[in-house]
């Protein structure tokens, strides 16, 4: 995903002198061609991410169109006040990349993990959380972030994930993209765990259990519409995210279902618990250990969805 992003980061600004790009001190070699071709709009704001981000609403105040990237933790946890104050509070133009979120590094331990920043800043007004589900995504998502008034968290994943679109989505913010439909389930995936919801449906249909998969790339707005169309069709509705449980996608979700009549579909969120992991391993690992595997995520599923067409 990061070497689509810096891809497309270099054509955009091609075509908007506007756009300056803040590193926190990552990502130098990634951005070379950015840098030769731009290099008094590149700033390696080195590890002072609360500058870096008060740096960006600066610069947006000025007229420029700025965005920030780093690691994912460093640039949302650890400047949120700067994000909030600086940036949301004055509803400036400002893309806050983040890059590695959810288990991508895990192992380099709980400090480099990310489950927490859908929670932490969906919450804050005028901001826009949008989590693409492979780099074509990316590629779209960035596009529609710089043209965005207001200020954008990008979330991303690290390297290496596979396409799941065979070519650039026509993506827009608060739109879901169905990737296979179905009207018994509904997986709602966001961000990096796309490529692995493409097979659980695909196991789920093999068992004779049609299943919708859909990304959901913006977190914030929700797409209403896809809501209450898959909630009215669908015996189970299931949120898939890398992210905890509490507050990201599937707690959106939730606020959004729990303000509505009842509809037919019950929810079923699958996360990261409300747990530290202590144990330095690789993203596999990790995921297998939260229940994020492709097999872990089928059975909870087709369990949910034998209960809700026992109980129809």
């Amino acid at each position: 995903m990061r070497n689509a992003f810096a891809d497309e980061l270099t054509t955009i600004a091609e075509r908007d002198e506007r756009i300056v790009f803040l590193s926190g001190d990552i990502g130098n070699r990634l951005f070379d061609k950015f840098k030769a071709r731009f290099p008094k709009r590149f700033y390696n704001c080195g590890v002072a991410e609360q500058n870096m981000m008060g740096m960006a609403a600066g610069l947006a105040m000025c007229g420029l169109r700025p965005i920030v990237y780093t690691i994912t933790p460093f640039t949302t946890t650890r400047c949120l006040e700067q994000i909030r104050v600086d940036v949301c509070y004055h509803h400036v133009p400002v893309v806050i990349a983040g890059v590695g979120a959810g288990l991508c590094y895990a192992e380099l331990g709980a400090t480099h993990h990310a489950c927490e920043d859908i929670a932490f800043l969906r919450v804050l007004p005028h901001m826009t959380v949008v989590c693409p589900g492979d780099p074509w995504e990316v590629r779209a998502a960035l596009d529609r972030a710089v043209r965005h008034d207001g200020p954008v968290y990008l979330r991303m994943g690290k390297k290496g994930e596979p396409n799941v679109h065979a070519a650039r989505p026509d993506l827009e913010l608060g739109r879901a993209l169905t990737i296979a439909p179905g009207d018994d389930v509904a997986l709602l995936s966001t961000g990096t765990p796309l490529p692995t919801t493409v097979r659980v449906g695909e196991m789920l249909r093999a068992r004779g259990i049609a299943a919708r998969v859909v990304s959901f790339h913006t977190v914030k707005p929700l797409d209403e519409a896809l809501l209450t169309e898959v909630f009215d069709t669908c015996a189970v509705v299931t949120t898939i995210e890398e992210h905890s449980v509490l507050g990201g996608l599937g707690g959106a979700v939730a606020e959004w279902l729990s303000d509505r009549s009842p509809r037919k579909a019950r929810l079923l969120r699958l996360g990261t618990g409300d747990e530290f992991l202590h144990v330095a391993a690789d993203e596999e690992y990790a995921r297998h250990h939260f229940g994020l595997d492709a097999d872990g995520m089928t059975e909870r599923i087709a369990a949910a969805f034998d209960t809700a067409s026992r109980r129809a």
